[in-house]
């Protein structure tokens, strides 16, 4: 395959910074050492830096940004586990049950989805006059950023919930206050001091692979993490006993999460089931297009992926405007680039295999999709990986994720690592499921960082439009297998077999998909 140029585009001028780099290096100077009399602090009562003794210590709550399970507080308190909204024009603010909840673990029933309601130990909104009543001047102030992740342990050691749920929608949410980040992922942005579990156990934040930790310290090195013991232990030294009054932390700004106040909107019960999607919709208009490239392009430079592939998105960031909304379908103009596309690119085609005894293809279906996919990677000159994740380094996984153009594989968490993808005109992500089941993890995960998703039932046949129970509005027929994408999905369900190690995938309809995807031929 012959070599691919690419030029980093010229958004500003460099003359100045190219003849300084072909200038020799000054040579050293050596300093002389000067001895320094230490600088005289003044005394002060103690180390902690809090907000005892300020003239007026109760601070008015602010409220930056809200959407269903989703709120950027500034100067929000918590005290004896409770958190508070100091506020004298409580209209202005949600109804707190689109804020928080219990925290519960979560279940599909009457019974626990009434259990998970939020009460006035969960969140109050009180006056200033109250907060003064009840905390005086006994506030200590929490300073920088923090996030707070009010759901149960349940999700979080799970490395598809963990990154691209729960961390995609409080950056997304986040980042969203600044709307300039851009192709390189620059951005002006606080990074987070911490990060709070409220209901999540020390030995539950992390998944069985270990993943969470490794993409949390990548993006967040000096990032420190506070869980349920931690939690509580705040909880106890700031409630009222006998010999004490209440105390307070005050915390700088907040950035918070809740998963159960999520499904109480709009979107994420009804239409994706995804509670990012409350924190993506919400940010449509002020987010940037490249939104998601500070947390993606730390992690690969952590993996030691090279520069030039990192950069992979930067080249068609002024020519083709990535689809950055996830429910819009390609412009005309976007078309038009993605027909050209793959002459300018190098081409990586990644089939993630799943191991173990769930959600597995048929063996023989497996090898003949190899064959299929190793013939037409030979073909058109493209690089073909067929890979076992955990038979890879995690460097080695995001390496690979980096520069993978069509990510391939049945439903499952292997394909989180497409957030790692580059986002060109071709990239793809195609999810194999048992025939008639769906869910929409990845391929709703997929739109919202602007990549196209096929989803595949192979070893069906479907008629013409109409005929089909699921799919009625389908317009195409195919004898062996079927592909389908957005906006024609079919609903959610997951059928017998859904979870078995029995999975069928026809290999020439999946090969013949990828070819007229990179070819231009399927938007």
């Amino acid at each position: 395959m012959s070599s691919v140029h690419q030029e980093k585009p010229n958004f500003w001028d460099k003359d100045d910074a190219d003849l300084l780099s072909r200038c020799p290096p000054a040579p050293e100077v050596q300093q002389p050492v000067v001895k320094q009399e230490p600088e005289k602090l003044p005394p002060r009562s103690g180390f902690a830096i809090s907000a005892r003794g300020e003239d007026d210590p109760i601070k008015t709550t602010k409220l930056l940004k809200h959407a269903p399970g989703w709120t950027i507080f500034d100067n929000v308190y918590m005290s004896g586990g409770t958190m508070f909204i100091v506020t004298d024009e409580p209209a202005e603010w949600p109804a707190i049950r689109m804020m928080t909840s219990t925290g519960l673990r979560a279940e599909n029933t009457p019974e626990n989805i009434a259990t998970r309601e939020p009460t006035d130990k969960d969140m109050r909104i009180i006056s200033t006059r109250e907060a003064e009543q009840l905390f005086g001047k006994r506030v200590w102030a929490v300073e920088g950023l923090s996030f707070l992740i009010n759901d149960p342990g349940q999700f979080v050691s799970h490395y598809y919930h963990f990154v691209a749920e729960s961390w995609m929608g409080l950056w997304r949410f986040y980042s969203s206050l600044d709307s300039k980040i851009n192709a390189y992922g620059e951005t002006t942005l606080e990074s987070p001091a911490r990060i709070i579990y409220p209901h999540c156990r020390e030995e539950e934040w992390r998944d069985y692979s270990t993943f969470n930790q490794y993409f949390m310290h990548a993006v967040f090195p000096s990032i420190s993490l506070e869980t349920q013991l931690d939690w509580e232990g705040r909880s106890k030294m700031t409630e009222a006993s006998a010999s004490r009054s209440r105390r307070a932390f005050r915390f700088d700004r907040v950035v918070f999460s809740d998963r159960s106040a999520a499904f109480r909107g709009e979107l994420c019960p009804s239409r994706n089931q995804r509670i990012v999607s409350e924190a993506w919709h919400a940010t449509r208009k002020e987010s940037s297009k490249f939104w998601w490239e500070p947390v993606r392009r730390s992690v690969l430079r952590f993996a030691g992926v090279e520069q030039k592939t990192i950069d992979q998105n930067v080249i068609w960031a002024k020519e083709w405007n990535g689809n950055s909304n996830g429910d819009d379908f390609p412009t005309a103009k976007q078309i038009e680039v993605a027909k050209t596309a793959s002459r300018r690119m190098p081409i990586v085609i990644t089939y993630v295999v799943r191991s173990g005894n769930r959600r597995a293809m048929i063996k023989e279906d497996h090898e003949a999709l190899v064959a299929a996919l190793t013939e037409l990677c030979k073909t058109k000159r493209w690089e073909l990986q067929v890979v076992q994740a955990e038979k890879l380094t995690k460097d080695e996984q995001i390496q690979l994720a980096a520069k993978t153009t069509v990510m391939l594989g049945i439903h499952g968490n292997g394909l989180t690592h497409l957030v790692w993808m580059p986002l060109t005109p071709l990239s793809t992500v195609i999810e194999i499921f048992i025939p008639g089941g769906f869910a929409k993890d990845y391929e709703w995960t997929s739109r919202a960082l602007g990549m196209r998703h096929y989803g595949i039932w192979n070893d069906t046949t479907v008629g013409p439009a109409g005929d089909d129970p699921i799919l009625p509005d389908i317009n195409f027929t195919v004898s062996v297998g079927l592909y389908f994408t957005h906006p024609k999905d079919p609903a959610v369900i997951h059928p017998e077999g859904f979870q078995g190690n029995q999975i069928p995938a026809h290999g020439p309809t999946i090969a013949k998909l990828i070819e007229d995807r990179i070819e231009g031929r399927l938007p």
